[in-house]
This record gives structure tokens, sequence and C-alpha cells, in this order.
């Protein structure tokens, strides 16, 4: 459907006035971009490894907002300058300028999808949009169907391209594969298309254990989403054949690590970003059974140095380092 949008200019130091202003005529969101730099808390809570570069903050901001196309906007307006009039005695509110366009009638939330299509990882492994047909099969060849709703992990990024053929290269049948930040599941659905007996795939966020799910049934394979205990904790039950998935913070909570399993695991992956792989160091070892790897991807090549010294300070060995554009992925295994 079609939104009517207005955007609002005033200051940094009005954002809040505004906001709330706004929040009585009865808008229901805004948007606001500004210049003001993150704080190191920021960084530290958003995981970026690339920041982008911002402009020099001028104290200048921009309030936007969407309304109904049958809003009435110059009653809107005229309300909107009598407030700002009114918090021009207590702030410097900018210019106040407005201005109103209306957005093209497009479904935003699915509108990417026209730009996944089939591509192949390597020889013989394809991914595969759901929606998408695949004309090209060779004999050999390993489809994967993936469809990552709102979760990260088409697989056609360069980090999970490194993670998925070290997989390949490293994945032995039979095996037990720990995903961790595991998104649409993708490394997940690809470990069990491998030859894997078990996969665990866990996040942070709730909608990736959805997805995973909706991935691995796609894939026709087997997948249950944990049960919880009385106390509320997530119970592994690691059964041969299937994918196991669960929300939970793997670095921050030591009794969800119970959970999942000590020593349990032949693989440990994460395609996340060195931030998180740095902490995640400190705790993948109790995943892993004697002679498992852990394979982590996601790293920005200016941060591979930080890694493989965490890796190192861990008890790690690194068995292998890869490059893919400006992405790197360690393998690695505890040190003897």
């Amino acid at each position: 459907m079609k939104w009517i949008k207005m955007e609002l200019k005033t200051t940094t130091e009005a954002v809040d006035l505004v906001g709330a202003m706004l929040d009585e005529l009865g808008v229901e969101g805004i948007e606001i971009v500004d210049f003001v730099p993150l704080s190191e808390e920021d960084k530290r809570k958003m995981f970026i490894d690339i920041l982008p570069e911002l402009p020099p903050d001028d104290g200048s901001a921009a309030v936007s907002f969407y309304l109904d196309t049958d809003t009435d906007i110059e009653a809107l307006k005229a309300k909107i300058e009598e407030g700002l009039s009114e918090l021009r005695e207590f702030v410097e509110v900018g210019s106040g300028e407005l201005t109103v366009s209306e957005t093209e009638d497009k479904d935003w939330i699915n509108n990417w999808k026209e730009f996944f299509k089939p591509f192949r990882v390597d020889d013989t492994i394809v991914i595969k949009p759901t929606w998408e047909e695949f004309t090209e099969k060779k004999d050999g060849d390993l489809v994967v169907e993936i469809d990552p709703g709102t979760a990260f992990g088409t697989g056609a990024h360069e980090t999970t391209k490194l993670c998925i053929k070290s997989l390949k290269k490293y994945l032995k049948a039979g095996d037990a594969v720990f995903d961790v930040g595991c998104g649409s599941g993708i490394l997940s659905v690809i470990s069990m298309l491998l030859g894997a007996d078990y996969a665990a795939a866990v996040d942070i966020d709730p909608i990736a254990v959805d997805v995973t799910l909706e991935n691995a049934d796609v894939n026709g394979l087997s997948a249950a989403a944990c049960k919880k205990d009385e106390k509320g904790l997530a119970v592994f039950t690691k059964t041969s054949g299937i994918i196991e998935t669960a929300a939970g913070n793997v670095i921050g909570d030591e009794a969800f690590r119970e959970a999942v399993g000590r020593a349990s695991y032949d693989i440990v992956v994460a395609n996340i970003l060195a931030d998180v792989i740095i902490p995640l160091s400190g705790v993948a070892k109790e995943f892993m059974k004697p002679d498992a790897l852990f394979i982590s991807s996601g790293i920005i090549n200016t941060k591979r140095n930080a890694v493989e010294a965490a890796l190192h300070e861990n008890g790690f060995e690194i068995v292998e380092t890869v490059e893919l554009g400006d992405w790197v992925s360690v393998v690695a295994k505890a040190a003897r």
C-alpha cells in the first residue's frame, strides 16, 4: 500500500521534544537521522565490524514519519507548526521545515527477493531461493533451498561461502555440529545434507529459530525446537538425524552452555563477526570433542590478527585461514 511520508528538519537538541509532540498528535512512530557519533557502548551493542563514515555532526536532525493516505495533511501540518512555535520557547528547533511525499506502492519487506537468485558456492553446492526455479542442475549437485525471511543468511555473502566450503572440506559423515548464531539455519541445513548426524542451531534472535525450522523442512530434513524443563531451560536431546534449535546466549549464559552440551560436538561453526568470535573463543572448547574443529567466519580482514590472537590465548592452534574478498575464515582445533 502507499503511505504519506512527512519529514521535519530540526536539531538533535530538540529531537526528544519533537518526538513527544508528534506522539501527542497521534503519530505512532518516527525515524531519526542525525550525525551524532556512535559511543563505544553503542558500537559494542551493534557488533559491527565496518562502521559507516558519517559527516561532521552539525547538530542537525531529520525526523520522518509515515501516515495513511487519507490523513488530513494540511490540518496536521498546522498542528505541527503550532507545536514547534511552543517548543521554540524552550529549545532551538532549527528550521522546522516540513516536506511531504508519497511512498511507492511496494512490498518493502519482500522487495529484496528479486535480487536473490540461485548461485553456486562451488562446483557442486548450489543455493536456491525457495521462490526461484533452478534448471541448470548437474549430476552430483547438492541444491539447498533457503528462504532467510528476516533472519541473516542467504549464503551469498563471502563469510557464509567460506563457512560452507570449510564444512564441505572438514565435515565427516556422522558428525555432530554446533551452529552458533544460526540465522537462517543455512549452515545447519548444509551440514546435515553433507552427512552430519545431528546439528544444534542456536541464535540470540528467536526469529532465527523459526526460520531455521522452516528451512530444514523445505530441504526434507527433520528439525525441532527444543522443549524447556521446569526451570525454563532448553533441553537438547541430541537425537540422531535432526536439527534442534533454541534461542539463547552462548557467551553470557553458562546454564545455556550446559544445556547445549559439553564435549558433544565434532564441529563448532560460527559465522558471526570478529567482535563476537573473540569472546566466543573463550567458551567454544567447552562444546568440542577431542580433535573437534572450530570454524569461524564473519571476520573482516583488519581484525584477522585480533581473532587469531584470541584463539591462541584460549588454547587453540590454527589449522587453516582462508580469505575471500575482504573477509576471513579461521579453522582451529584445541592445542595439544
